[in-house]
């Protein structure tokens, strides 16, 4: 009774329209009844009509949140505002709409650039892990960075979309408070602001893949790309995030892979990739660790064009003076 009455709290706080004085009332009005009730009923002293009233609460609630339906036609911040679009995959050839590519002064202070990209799958070389922590060692983005041949990187990373003025919340991630979004974007945008902006600790591991894994995986997110670009949907903190959509896109061309805590714990991501054998072998995952943390790299690297070169040097399994 104590989880659904906290349940219901969570959805007047994140989901009931109005002031923010009107929603704390009702708030605070729901609280004083469910403690109320779950005290009575503890004590085996509760009537018939406060345990209706409290069940009825709980259905109305579900319900509420059941009817509740993800969108494309918010107003969106500038960083998530386009979508990304798959406009042809013909062989090899890969054709992409809405790459970001934006040249980033401060966090509010920036030139919004969306791109046509064009990419051929037979010239990818290789993939890296990047976790960017902001706050605290258990908790961190991951992204996954495809390089080519030609030196190109192309970063896909999901995010909640947020409504322009909207900020993050963990907590608001559980009650379908925020849509969800794929970005593919240049490293000197979507790495260089977590890095050298918003002041984020980054960490780069290369994984060990085939050239047909790294086909396949670049594959499965032009595939979440499409699903997202036809029909929305919500932001789950739990199940739906920027860690749990790297293991799930990863079991569609290695299926059985373990489910482990550190899915959810995304700060240890890398040490169950680790585990996995996908990091660079034949180096311990400290080395790894330490040889691969770039957050001060990125920062001396600045604007530099060889940006992604710079700070991949000393990264094990990379070829030094290369992103391959």
């Amino acid at each position: 009774m104590l989880v659904a009455a906290l349940w219901v709290t969570g959805m007047l706080a994140f989901q009931l329209p109005g002031p923010s004085w009107l929603r704390w009332a009702v708030i605070a009005a729901w609280l004083g009844f469910a403690l109320t009730t779950v005290v009575a009923v503890a004590r085996a002293r509760a009537g018939r009509w406060p345990g209706v009233v409290y069940v009825l609460a709980l259905v109305a609630t579900g319900v509420w949140w059941l009817l509740l339906s993800p969108r494309q036609d918010r107003v969106w911040a500038d960083d998530v505002a386009q979508r990304l679009k798959v406009v042809e995959v013909d062989g090899s050839h890969v054709v992409l709409d809405n790459v970001r590519n934006f040249n980033w002064r401060a966090d509010k202070d920036y030139d919004a650039r969306w791109e046509r990209r064009e990419y051929d799958l037979d010239q990818l070389r290789s993939a890296d892990l990047i976790l960017s922590y902001w706050m605290g060692p258990m908790i961190a983005h991951t992204l996954i960075s495809f390089g080519f041949e030609d030196g190109r990187q192309l970063v896909f990373s999901l995010e909640i979309r947020k409504e322009r003025g909207e900020s993050f919340s963990a907590l608001g991630g559980f009650f379908r408070k925020f849509e969800v979004t794929l970005v593919a974007s240049e490293e000197t945008d979507i790495v260089r602001v977590r890095s050298n902006v918003r002041g984020e600790d980054l960490y780069l591991y290369r994984l060990d893949m085939t050239h047909e894994q790294l086909k396949g995986l670049f594959l499965s997110y032009l595939g979440e790309a499409r699903r997202l670009d036809a029909e929305p949907a919500f932001y789950n903190t739990l199940t739906s995030n920027c860690t749990t959509i790297v293991y799930d896109l990863a079991k569609q061309i290695a299926p059985g892979l373990p489910l482990d805590y550190r899915l959810l714990a995304s700060g240890y991501f890398a040490e169950y990739a680790y585990k996995l054998g996908v990091l660079t072998p034949g180096v311990e995952f400290a080395t790894l660790k330490a040889r691969g943390h770039i957050t001060e790299r990125a920062r001396a690297a600045g604007n530099d064009p060889e940006f992604s070169r710079l700070i991949r040097r000393g990264v094990p399994g990379v070829e030094q003076g290369s992103t391959q």
